[in-house]
């Protein structure tokens, strides 16, 4: 399996509540609105968004990843109003050990109502069905405490704290590592 057989072009998702498609450069005024609130980039590797040219950026390396048939993000649609609520996909993939590593944000006003649960639980079992993967892992800052809960309940395991594994925002950072592995996974996904 190759990366480019999969993301050669992104393909559409689809959860209870919302969908999951490519990012658009009409979608840079929704990811504005949650990339420039400091609750909601608390715990990122990103620095909150400033001015529209800061979400601009971050699209074009988007759109450029989806030009180059590498992991990207889907953006997250709220199938209700039609806008942009956040991003999550695969951060990195590594096709020789099957694994590979998630990653998410959402928009506060989404925040508590099973939304990212829902769409990462989607974004697994693609992951183990479509990619072939063997091991999904994603990690948090320990006071993230929302992150975690949306891991546990979408049926991934607390495995340990990976201590200062991260220079972020100007200082090393522990993180709380999370996995599921395929072994874990009753109901795979059928597209």
């Amino acid at each position: 399996m190759r990366i480019e057989d999969v993301f050669s072009d992104l393909p559409t998702l689809e959860t209870d509540r919302t969908i999951l498609r490519k990012l658009r450069s009409e979608d840079e005024q929704d990811i504005f609105h949650y990339g420039s609130d400091d609750d909601v980039s608390r715990y990122t590797v990103w620095p909150t968004h400033r001015t529209m040219e800061d979400t601009r950026l971050y699209l074009t390396r988007v759109l450029h990843k989806y030009s180059q048939h590498s992991v990207a993000p889907w953006g997250i649609v709220d199938k209700e109003t039609g806008k942009i609520i956040g991003t999550s996909g695969f951060m990195s993939w590594n096709v020789h050990h099957a694994k590979a590593e998630l990653g998410y944000a959402l928009s506060k006003d989404y925040w508590n109502r099973g939304y990212m649960t829902e769409v990462i639980r989607t974004i697994i079992s693609f992951g183990f069905e479509r990619m072939g993967l063997v091991r999904i892992e994603a990690s948090c800052h320990p006071l993230n405490v929302g992150s975690a809960r949306v891991m546990e309940k979408a049926g991934m395991s607390y495995e340990g704290l990976l201590r200062k594994a991260i220079w972020v925002k100007g200082s090393h950072e522990d993180l709380k590592l999370y996995s599921i592995i395929m072994d874990d996974v009753q109901k795979p996904f059928r597209s």
